[in-house]
């Protein structure tokens, strides 16, 4: 028990630039307390005690702010950062190292007893704040939901997930997005500029814009060489490109790059 109680706070620690000591994560960081509080409640419902079960799981929502059914089956480094407003439920899975932000509901769709309603998230997910993931389907490990995402089908491993629905942008060579080969970080609440479907679809528009204007200078160019013989305002139009004037750099920093 203390094993454990030792990795969640080290967790805490390693995720959070403000956790200062370990006693300021055991006395003020609610969602440890919530974690603490839901391993007797998830207990007591596993040995048919339902209610003393769901009264351990409303004490500590009334305490942290926090709901977490008696049910949910919770794995070990799970951190709720903040987490005011967080709801899981009953047959919710949680799995080793994620990381769920305040707001954040992994909730049912199904009002069938006994059926599993509820998302399962693999290792090390990210859910970032407000997010709704809703349904019975699998979060693959490493994946991240975005903030205020409303996700309603299941999400490959090391994908992201964004908007209203949930777009799925895939992994990058099998990892998620915020990898690369050289560095493995933790991305604080789940997301990158590079994670954004339509900055990514507006710096491809810039670049080949830029790309084109480029070309036509070349064309230009070109043409004022082989007319060389002839006076060039004969063959080139006063208003010919024959210089670039596209500033894709100043657009790219306006979209974010």
């Amino acid at each position: 028990m203390f094993s454990r109680l030792r990795s969640d706070i080290q967790c805490i620690l390693d995720r959070d630039p403000a956790a200062r000591s370990t006693w300021e994560v055991l006395t003020c960081y609610p969602g440890l307390h919530a974690l603490l509080l839901h391993r007797p409640a998830h207990w007591f419902w596993t040995h048919r005690l339902k209610w003393l079960g769901r009264f351990t799981s409303h004490v500590s929502r009334w305490m942290t702010g926090i709901e977490i059914h008696p049910g949910a089956v919770i794995g070990e480094r799970v951190f709720f950062d903040h987490a005011m407003g967080v709801v899981v439920g009953e047959t919710a899975e949680i799995g080793d190292g994620c990381t769920i932000y305040q707001g954040v509901t992994l909730g049912g769709t199904s009002l069938y007893k006994g059926a599993k309603r509820h998302p399962t998230l693999g290792r090390n997910v990210v859910v970032s704040a407000g997010a709704k993931v809703l349904g019975g389907f699998v979060v693959g490990d490493g994946a991240k939901i975005g903030s205020n995402a409303v996700v309603i089908k299941p999400v490959p491993a090391g994908a992201t997930a964004v908007g209203i629905p949930a777009r799925i942008i895939p992994s990058k060579v099998g990892e998620s997005a915020d990898v690369t080969p050289t560095q493995d970080k933790f991305s604080a609440y789940g997301i990158t500029l590079e994670d954004d479907p339509l900055s990514q679809a507006m710096k491809g528009l810039i670049d080949n814009a830029a790309s084109q204007e480029h070309q036509i200078a070349l064309l230009w160019h070109a043409v004022e060489i082989l007319s060389a013989q002839r006076p060039v305002d004969d063959c080139v139009p006063d208003d010919a490109a024959l210089t670039e004037h596209f500033e894709a750099r100043r657009l790219n920093d306006l979209v974010g790059e």
